[in-house]
């Protein structure tokens, strides 16, 4: 290096590699940080105990029994969609349709629970539920693989804007199943009679639904890791031009992929439908299909890890409204909170990949 060239104080230089542990390390500091900066703007601005705080986000959680079912419900939900958009992600096909997705697995399933709640059985109507709403999300994910690789489309773009078409799609079904007449809403399906609803099991309403999400978790983990089809998914995400090389058909992996993509996160409309909300409108997905792409990066397409992501994001949610209807603070404070959380743990994630590197310290090779 030419003497006069001047050396910068601070240099970021990426890791080649980093350890479990240390990778640990960084992300518990990160969370420590967090809750002392979110310490001293609870402090700031409301005048609260932080600490109180945090207990309250806690008991908004697990304070009660149904508080906790239905944080497992929530969180095991996002979860569904986070390993659905693993596939994809790890091809580099970034999938932004999942609310669409899951809104037309939404929309399968109350087809199912409103035409054929006096033809079939309820253990029938769920199997044919849940067949219905994967071949439609597998539809809605296959449509802008098929543009992406035979005409090179950007599938950020489409499968965006075949969110919108969901949506409107939703808004007729709505319109065609509304009832009572006129209320602009489908109302609980079968409410009566709890056709196509998942049973209860061992009395908990929501057990199916964290077994059904837990065994998908641990079967996207075995294709993706241990399969011939998981590896071609990871040899196309690191480079097309390597796949084509070594024989892989790129265009079918694409195709394939975004179908099984598509079809997991149809199958948590069904989920959604089916197991908790028994209704269908444009709310649905709620945004979950955003919220999952930071559960999905976050674990850098780990399934297993996904868990633990999905759970802090639904505690975060959880706590921000338990705070803010305790302690009667505006709805933007306690989002506040939860956004500071949430950035420096985002933040530690920086620390897991790079390094910095001060002026005078020369680098370990």
């Amino acid at each position: 290096m030419n003497q006069h060239t001047k050396v910068p104080l601070v240099r970021i230089v990426k890791r080649e590699s980093i350890s479990f542990w240390n990778a640990s390390l960084i992300r518990l500091i990160g969370l420590i940080l967090a809750l002392a900066a979110s310490a001293v703007v609870i402090y700031a601005i409301v005048k609260l105990n932080p600490l109180n705080v945090y207990v309250a986000m806690f008991d908004g959680n697990f304070g009660t029994e149904k508080r906790v079912w239905v944080t497992l419900r929530d969180m095991v939900m996002l979860l569904c969609i986070g390993v659905g958009l693993a596939p994809a992600f790890k091809m580099r096909f970034w999938n932004i349709g999942a609310e669409g997705q899951i809104l037309v697995g939404g929309i399968a399933t109350a087809a199912v629970m409103i035409y054929l709640r006096t033809a079939l059985p309820t253990w029938a109507m769920l199997l044919v539920s849940f067949a219905v709403s994967c071949v439609a999300g597998a539809v809605w994910g296959l449509l802008p693989a098929i543009f992406k690789a035979r005409f090179g489309t950007n599938e950020t773009l489409f499968t965006l804007m075949m969110n919108y078409v969901a949506i409107q799609l939703t808004s007729y079904c709505v319109a065609l199943w509304e009832n009572p007449f006129g209320s602009n809403s489908v109302g609980i399906i079968n409410r009566q009679t709890k056709a196509g609803w998942f049973p209860s099991l061992f009395g908990q309403q929501y057990l199916l639904n964290v077994i059904i999400v837990l065994v998908l978790t641990v079967l996207m983990f075995i294709y993706l890791r241990y399969t011939k089809q998981g590896y071609e998914i990871s040899v196309v995400g690191e480079s097309e031009r390597t796949a084509r090389y070594v024989g892989i058909n790129v265009k079918s992996v694409v195709v394939r992929t975004m179908m099984i993509s598509g079809a997991v996160c149809g199958l948590a409309g069904f989920i959604a439908v089916a197991g908790s909300s028994h209704t269908i409108s444009t709310s649905t997905a709620g945004g979950s299909g955003f919220t999952a792409i930071i559960v999905a990066w976050l674990a850098k397409f780990n399934t297993f890890t996904m868990i633990a992501v999905a759970a802090l994001l639904i505690f975060l949610e959880k706590g921000a409204i338990q705070i803010a209807s305790q302690y009667n603070m505006n709805d933007f404070a306690s989002k506040m909170v939860t956004g500071i959380i949430l950035f420096f743990i985002l933040g530690s994630e920086f620390f897991t990949n790079y390094r910095l590197v001060f002026r005078g310290v020369k680098e370990a090779h």
